[in-house]
């Protein structure tokens, strides 16, 4: 029993040090290797006495097994936001997935995966430091046959890392995987610091902070702005084989719609700074011209007075309008915008169900937007930014389009669809749905969007619409890139010629070869191609 102990000890203390931080490298063959790790653990428990051996066992199992964790945070943030775990500045997003839970399956759900996550966390620390001292305890008995073991092993990993020995495929023997991983972390964590005092640098550096009021957005005159982001509308919608032929036709039919209704548009690409979540920093990148890629830099932005493209146009004696449907709090950051005021899911007046994550479905919010701002009379030129969340993961259940704008009322119409649509949980039973309702409820905030616009748009609108961020890998496919799509709509045929230069495509589906900018290159080019000043150089 004793023996099946330790040997179970050194199998866990293997695998730790050779476990991936991707979950699709979690296979077989990736065990077939030669942790250098080990070795030099092995080689420091011989060496050390009794005392600092057992001190030295604990430290390392419990650093062994936060790697592990850290590691499995990856393979989380990989599936879902296609990058690796930041240890400096992610913390802030459990917050925000607690309450997505809460919102998409119960708090009582979110309540148990939270406890789920606290025990494995105490059980991987408890197993890496037993591994360790039962090893440890191993070598004190037997330390010259653990002295041999451990220069056998550091001999056999320098020569099939010299010869450059693979297992499988591209895949070498020779790990190192474990200390390479700590060091970038480490590096990571660094680079994170440093930022700080670079983006300090960044927010001052701004070639339009001196252009008067009245030298900026003077073509714009008189319109009504709308900027509108479509949940995680992503390129991979367009052009992705599995969803382009479900959501192109809506573009296109769209395209011709509207120009049946007298409205032109062009599209063209911005590469996002967030995949599958964050949807607040690409807003504020969009926003501020600023690359807003983590939490960080999005706090140290909201605590400047970093001109807006908001902003800008209030100071150029328009109302300004946020839309946040999502939004089931208080938003402080409205003030560094430069809202007047800021409509939500509390008082936008809805009387319906919540779709999963969605307080209130798309149709319903662009129909409000006519009673709260749009439709008013005697108003004066409006900027609105307006977030649509029925697009928002988990996809399920989403809610029917109704051709007769007037049926959605308080949207109490919106009761039944609730009850007979996918559920959440069943939806995420069988993964290879998922792809198809994410399709699904593009569609459905595309079309909300486009009859909005043909239906209610005036003369003097000006919609810029786009995506905040690409979904998950799990629906936007492997190697996906952070690219949007973005659209610029008008009646006004002097709109669109003032971004000509731009190159973008003629209509609502950019081409594969529109050009694609950075999302903070956006606010600049709008402010060049709109105002009457160039910007200082």
């Amino acid at each position: 029993m004793q023996r099946t102990l330790t040997i179970l000890a050194a199998v866990i203390l293997f695998v730790a040090l050779i476990f991936p931080n991707i979950l699709s490298r979690l296979t077989p063959p990736a065990l077939l290797r030669l942790p250098v790790e080990a070795a030099v653990i092995l080689g420091l428990l011989v060496v050390l006495p009794g005392r600092a051996r057992k001190i030295f066992a604990v430290i390392t199992g419990v650093l062994v097994g936060l790697l592990v964790i850290e590691k499995c945070l990856d393979m989380g943030f990989f599936e879902e936001l296609n990058r690796p775990f930041d240890p400096v500045l992610d913390w802030v997003l459990f917050d925000d997935a607690f309450s997505f839970v809460v919102d998409s399956y119960g708090r009582p759900a979110a309540i148990a995966a939270v406890a789920v996550i606290v025990a494995l966390i105490g059980s991987i620390l408890a197993l890496t430091c037993w591994s360790v001292l039962r090893v440890g305890a191993l070598v004190a008995r037997h330390r010259k046959r653990s002295a041999f073991a451990a220069a056998g092993a550091g001999a056999a990993w320098a020569l099939t890392f010299s010869l450059g020995v693979s297992v499988w495929g591209a895949v070498p023997v020779a790990a190192r995987s474990t200390a390479t991983y700590a060091w970038d972390r480490a590096h990571q964590a660094r680079a994170g610091l440093r930022d700080e005092a670079n983006f300090a640098k960044e927010v001052q550096s701004d070639a339009f902070k001196t252009v008067p009021p009245a030298q900026m957005l003077t073509a714009l005159k008189g319109k009504d702005v709308i900027f509108t982001f479509v949940e995680s509308y992503g390129r991979s919608a367009v052009e992705g084989v599995a969803l382009a032929p479900t959501v192109t036709p809506v573009l296109d039919q769209g395209t011709a719609q509207l120009a049946q209704a007298g409205f032109a548009a062009r599209s063209g690409w911005l590469t996002s700074p967030t995949f599958g979540g964050g949807s607040w920093l690409a807003h504020s990148t969009f926003e501020s011209g600023l690359w807003i890629n983590n939490e960080q830099r999005y706090r140290n932005l909201v605590a400047t007075d970093r001109l807006t493209l908001t902003r800008s146009f209030r100071d150029a004696s328009w109302r300004t309008v946020s839309v946040m449907p999502g939004a089931t709090r208080a938003w402080p950051e409205g003030n560094f915008y430069g809202y007047d005021t800021v409509w939500d899911s509390r008082n936008l007046g809805y009387r319906g169900p919540k779709f999963s994550w969605s307080p209130m479905p798309d149709q319903y919010t662009l129909k409000q937007l006519n009673t709260i701002e749009y439709k008013k009379p005697g108003r004066g030129p409006l900027m609105v930014e307006m977030p649509l969340v029925s697009s928002h993961t988990p996809w399920a259940p989403i809610p029917d389009y109704l051709p007769d704008w007037n049926q959605v009322g308080d949207g109490s119409i919106y009761n039944g669809m609730v009850t007979d649509a996918k559920k959440p949980g069943a939806l995420w039973a069988d993964p290879r749905k998922v792809r198809a309702e994410y399709g699904r409820s593009i569609v459905y905030s595309l079309t909300s969007l486009i009859n909005w616009v043909r239906q209610y748009g005036d003369d003097n609108l000006v919609m810029v619409f786009l995506g905040d961020h690409q979904p998950s890998p799990i629906a936007a496919g492997e190697g996906a890139s952070h690219d949007v799509p973005i659209t610029v709509l008008a009646k006004d045929p002097k709109v669109l010629d003032r971004i000509t230069s731009w190159g973008w495509a003629d209509g609502l589906r950019p081409q594969p070869d529109s050009p694609v900018w950075p999302m903070s290159d956006f606010r600049d080019k709008f402010f060049t191609a709109f105002g009457q000043q160039t910007p200082a150089s």
